[in-house]
């Protein structure tokens, strides 16, 4: 490779904004943001490596830009900065190191060679920079050209309706045999009929990927030749990854085409985005972008300079940066609209509401600009609302437009299905919306995402099949992954013969799931949950890119009946308006003379304040009015539904239950029975008012009054 200064190339002015590489009046206008440089230059790089350096002199706000005449899309290229080299002051400015645009919309390549990458030349803290260039070793910025195929309309599913199906690119098609071999683990792999039939069938309403913005494998992952399979790891906040492309280059492309394709089938793409921290880690990794072109303007630093991490990454982004800011909305703004995304999951999402590190604010000014941006207002805004502080931990504290991962429901319902101490009052909360957490805030109760699993985490499988965690493949000595995970083995740690065990796992599985699609809020699972998918135990399995992690799609009896159960479930939340409302009970009288919503013993009476209080209750009878559900057509129109009756029992003895009387209705049909494979009642004969039936252990059943009952 060889470098080409070229002093007497003309450079027009242009315009400092937009940032990044744009495609204008015969060449490529080109904007990067450093206050602190004394000199950008702008690197054309063939296919042979040969560079071509030109000096951007134009600088306007603190951004470098210049308009390249002749340069055309599909050019590579990178940035050197020339400017301090100051570890103590934060600044590590390194023009031997070339620099990704941070706003570049396609990256090429990886980071091949680590040590290269470095921009010091021993000691992360001291004054000698590294003369090492990088060229060759790390990720090259691609222009691009605007728009491409047309991602359809969106379908802006109410989030009352919403059934949320979390999804990894690669994982979800890896396997599948309906999916051609060139297109699985593909962008276009998962826009493939094979994929979205299942998607249909099973009844989700939107999908949400994790990270798909370009990633790179972190300083120690590399050293140990592993790979981040997850993608939590972010190099760029513009560019699609292309690892899931099926044809290198394509993946802006393919992307839009997968969004396309799932919003064809009225399924709504939710990304998850980690705008919390960067790929370049502590002061002690490579230099890839951000930490070459201002590093205090991108990263949060105490007051000696050094780089402070409240994300446990290695670097956190300066939520309260201008350049951060500015750079986190209009990121998601080209996601929204060129790219046709309809929501986003924020990692780490507290961390932007901590400006300089400090305590959380909800009216940070981060987090205040992504929701009162006109745009990104109208998508659904998800945020993971803890950090790896304690500080950071702030489920229902977030802002009026929020949705937040409600990591107390998940806590909550494991501990009632596994029979732990601490009775059923938190668990009401959970069931209808967590009324404790959000209606305080201006907010509705689906803006609880109520999960019971995620992809970090035990599957479904594992966490009625293991009581600890078993990553040793992970190569950290099991050290990683949370030790809370709240599961139960039933017996026998791991796989088994037994059929007892097998069958009674299964069991608690389903009243797993089906706890999560009856609760009011918005309920999320994993890709693969309803296949009974396993991981051997493993809770972390961010670095395992192989069946451990992918979908299995083999058709065993088990793997069938959860798939069926699950469809079962999934669609009788969706018409069932009364299960899925978008507001709080709050005692209101309904048509019928009932209140919205009464708590009841086995005794068929409604519980008392002592009843509360019981930790040794394991469970519960909850009556929903479904004759004035506050649930509405799409033209705002009132639904009224059945009445439902929902009994949980996690005891491990039947319990005799006695249903409530005839001013609740005269029958009761079964609708839902866990005991059952498919979820199917042995019987749907309506039983009557006030008769007596049995409980089997740890199950759950739903039962329906007929609507005409419910006139007053």
């Amino acid at each position: 490779m060889a470098t080409h200064p070229t002093p007497d190339t003309q450079v027009l002015a242009g315009r400092p904004f937009p940032l990044g590489a744009h495609p204008e009046a015969g060449g490529v206008r080109f904007a990067v943001a450093s206050s602190v440089a004394e000199r950008v230059e702008l690197c054309l790089i063939d296919d042979d490596l040969n560079e071509r350096r030109i000096e951007l002199t134009e600088r306007t706000f603190g951004v470098w830009h210049g308009l390249v005449p002749g340069v055309t899309p599909g050019q590579k290229y990178g940035f050197r900065i020339h400017g301090p080299y100051e570890p103590k002051t934060g600044l590590r400015c390194n023009p031997h190191k070339l620099l990704v645009d941070p706003y570049a919309r396609r990256i090429s390549g990886t980071l091949t060679d680590l040590d290269a990458a470095l921009g010091y030349a021993d000691d992360p803290e001291g004054v000698e920079p590294s003369t090492v260039d990088s060229l060759g070793s790390v990720p090259l910025s691609v222009v691009t050209s605007p728009g491409g195929p047309d991602t359809g309309v969106k379908p802006e599913i109410p989030f009352e309706e919403t059934v949320i199906y979390e999804v990894h690119v690669k994982g979800f098609t890896q396997q599948h045999p309906g999916v051609p071999e060139p297109l699985r683990g593909t962008y276009l792999g998962l826009a493939h009929p094979a994929a979205i039939e299942h998607l249909v069938r099973l009844g989700v309403t939107s999908v949400e990927l994790l990270p798909v913005q370009t990633f790179c494998d972190e300083p120690s992952l590399v050293r140990a030749g592993r790979h981040n399979y997850w993608g939590y790891s972010p190099l760029g906040f513009f560019a699609p990854h292309a690892g899931y492309a099926s044809e290198p280059g394509r993946e802006v492309e393919e992307f839009r085409t997968m969004v396309a394709a799932l919003h064809a089938a009225n399924i709504e793409v939710i990304v998850d985005v980690v705008y919390n921290h960067t790929c370049e880690g502590g002061p002690d990794g490579p230099t890839l972008s951000f930490r070459g072109y201002e590093a205090p303007a991108y990263y949060l630093h105490d007051e000696d300079g050094h780089m402070a991490d409240i994300t446990g990454c290695g670097n956190t982004l300066e939520s309260s940066s201008p350049t951060v800011v500015r750079m986190v909305t209009d990121s998601l703004r080209y996601w929204a609209t060129d790219l046709g995304v309809d929501g986003f999951r924020f990692d780490l999402a507290s961390t932007l509401g901590r400006p300089n590190g400090g305590k959380f604010d909800r009216d940070s000014t981060l987090l205040t600009a992504i929701a009162s941006d006109p745009i990104l207002s109208r998508c659904k805004l998800i945020a993971e609302p803890w950090d790896a502080t304690g500080e950071g931990y702030k489920v229902g504290d977030f802002g009026a437009q929020w949705a937040e991962w409600n990591g107390i429901y998940r806590d909550t319902v494991r501990d009632f299905w596994r029979g732990a101490a601490g009775g059923v009052d938190d668990l009401a909360y959970r069931l209808t919306g967590s009324s404790d957490l959000y209606d305080h805030t201006l907010r509705r109760p689906w803006q609880s995402i109520n999960f019971i699993n995620a992809h970090d985490g035990f599957t479904l499988r594992d966490l009625v099949s293991y009581d600890g965690k078993h990553n040793e493949a992970n190569g950290e000595d099991n050290r990683d992954g949370t030790n809370d995970n709240r599961s139960w083995n039933h017996g026998v740690e791991g796989e088994t013969d037994d059929p007892a065990i097998r069958a009674l796992r299964q069991q608690q599985a389903r009243n797993l799931f089906a706890t999560l699609m009856l609760s009011t809020g918005t309920p999320m699972f994993v890709a693969g949950d309803e296949r009974w998918r396993t991981q051997g135990g493993n809770n972390n399995a961010y670095c395992l890119d192989d069946p451990t992690s992918w979908v299995d799609w083999t058709e065993t009896d088990e793997a069938e009946s959860m798939l069926a159960f699950a469809r079962r479930v999934v669609h009788l939340r969706a018409n069932s308006p009364a299960l899925r409302q978008p507001e709080f009970f709050d005692g209101r009288t309904t048509p019928t003379g009932r209140p919205d919503l009464i708590w009841l013993r086995p005794d068929g009476r409604e519980l008392e304040e002592a009843d509360w209080e019981d930790d040794d209750r394991h469970t519960l009878g909850m009556w929903i009015d479904g004759s004035n559900s506050q649930s509405r057509t799409r033209e705002g129109e009132l639904l009224a539904d059945h009445s439902w009756l929902l009994l949980m029992h996690a005891g491990a003895d039947p319990i005799d239950v006695v249903l409530p009387g005839v001013e609740f209705g005269e029958t009761f049909e079964p609708t839902l029975d866990t005991t059952a494979a498919d979820g199917g009642p042995a019987s749907t004969e309506p039983l009557s008012a006030g008769s007596s039936l049995t409980l089997p252990s740890r199950s759950l059943l739903l039962l329906k009054a007929p609507r005409e009952l419910n006139a007053s």
